[in-house]
């Protein structure tokens, strides 16, 4: 029976999808053979030690199809003669009726690429992300009669129609997804098809730090000003725009510094807004940093904060794993009650939590949390108590391999 499985991925390797990188390094440490497929090729300057761990191949699959037409007029006349491919021809025609789009075409031709040049070894197809990934990795694995697996996370559960929504979840052997409210959105579409699998975090690679002195920062001394720590790409889900509004309401009595580490569509316009708010000599903008500089800076903050939102085309984080690695460095976490968030932070006992858009709220946390350094230090023992207990990737990872296991039989 063929045991590799073919991974189908927006983008490899991508800084900000840590929990993807850790996922399949934790996959293949359990025994599976794996080949990742990516839609599109890197963007970020650098990576994570995880990727170089990694042994999987990865092929990139034609991000435009006009930049490798051949490539893709090959794999259709591979692919044209096989006895599933009209069925899924009419798969795809069907979809693209209700989603008349070039985004439509492209997923069809990079399925036709994939269902081509997949090796006869490829004894299933995972994806990571229900939407473009998953159409792709739908149309190809109906294109080589393979089973269907899929991993939904944020943007892709609250951002395509339900109809699309019902019907891959209808096709996969199985789908899970990392928080409650996904799980619970997904099963009111397709009833009993949806697993809730928290990614964890790999507690290796974030140990627990050296007993450090508590931090009486208190903002009450500009020569030693409270630091303030946003990691989160510069989008505006993270809310990194309402942060600065609250800072900026803060009174002038009060001292702080905030470092945002990330990059993003955004950056250019969140420092106009520092500068016009008249915030920029107390802002640095790190831009994207790799796993050790992210590790370093955790561990020299006094107060992480990202306030999540949703976007106004639904979008919104599922349970972001850099408040994972903050309260595993023991670092007090203000956040937002928004998806998955809840389901890590109790708010009051391992990190505050206000509602989502709520910018005097969010300020009057901040004085709360910058003035009070013993409730900080509190919150970050308990958040750190509570990461190390409940969000161990190992347990789910070990269910995960199971899963994978399954699908190959």
């Amino acid at each position: 029976m063929p045991g590799t499985v073919a991974v189908v991925l927006k983008g490899y390797p991508r800084l900000s999808e840590t929990f993807i990188a850790q996922e399949l390094l934790g996959l293949e440490r359990r025994g599976h053979r794996l080949h990742l497929y990516s839609l599109r090729h890197p963007t970020d300057a650098k990576t994570h030690p995880v990727h170089g761990e990694i042994a999987a191949p990865v092929t990139y699959l034609p991000e435009y199809l006009h930049q490798e037409p051949g490539r893709v007029l090959r794999a259709w006349w591979r692919v044209r003669r096989r006895a599933a491919y009209r069925a899924a021809w009419r798969l795809w025609w069907r979809d693209l009726r209700r989603d008349p789009t070039r985004n439509r075409v492209r997923r069809w031709g990079q399925a036709l690429v994939l269902a081509a040049e997949m090796p006869e070894a490829v004894g299933a197809v995972y994806v990571h992300f229900l939407h473009t990934p998953g159409s792709v990795g739908r149309y190809a694995a109906r294109l080589r009669g393979r089973p269907l697996a899929i991993s939904a996370h944020a943007r892709d559960i609250w951002t395509i129609p339900d109809w699309e929504k019902a019907e891959k979840l209808a096709e996969t052997r199985w789908t899970v997804t990392c928080t409650a409210s996904g799980a619970a959105h997904l099963d009111s579409l397709a009833p009993g098809r949806v697993t809730l699998l928290h990614h964890g975090l790999d507690l290796t690679r974030f140990p627990s730090p050296e007993e450090p002195p508590a931090s009486d920062r208190d903002g009450t001394d500009p020569a030693v000003p409270v630091r303030l720590l946003a990691v989160g790409r510069a989008v505006r889900k993270k809310g990194l725009d309402l942060l600065l509004h609250a800072l900026a309401a803060l009174p002038e009595g009060v001292h702080w510094r905030l470092d945002h580490i990330g990059g993003g569509a955004e950056s250019r316009a969140l420092k106009a807004l520092a500068d016009e708010l008249g915030l920029s000599d107390r802002v640095t903008w790190h831009g994207a940093r790799d796993q050790a500089e992210v590790l370093a800076m955790y561990r020299t903050a006094d107060l992480f904060v990202l306030p999540c939102r949703i976007d106004t085309d639904g979008d919104r984080d599922g349970l972001p794993n850099v408040l994972m690695e903050a309260q595993s460095q023991r670092l007090a976490c203000l956040s937002t009650r928004l998806s998955g968030i809840p389901e890590l932070i109790e708010d009051g006992t391992t990190g505050v939590l206000v509602e989502p858009e709520d910018v005097p709220a969010l300020t009057a946390a901040l004085a709360a949390l910058i003035g009070d350094p013993a409730r900080r230090a509190r919150l970050g023992a308990a958040g750190e108590t509570r990461v190390r207990a409940l969000f161990d990737a190992r347990a789910g990872l070990d269910r995960l391999a199971a899963m994978v296991s399954d699908l190959l039989a």
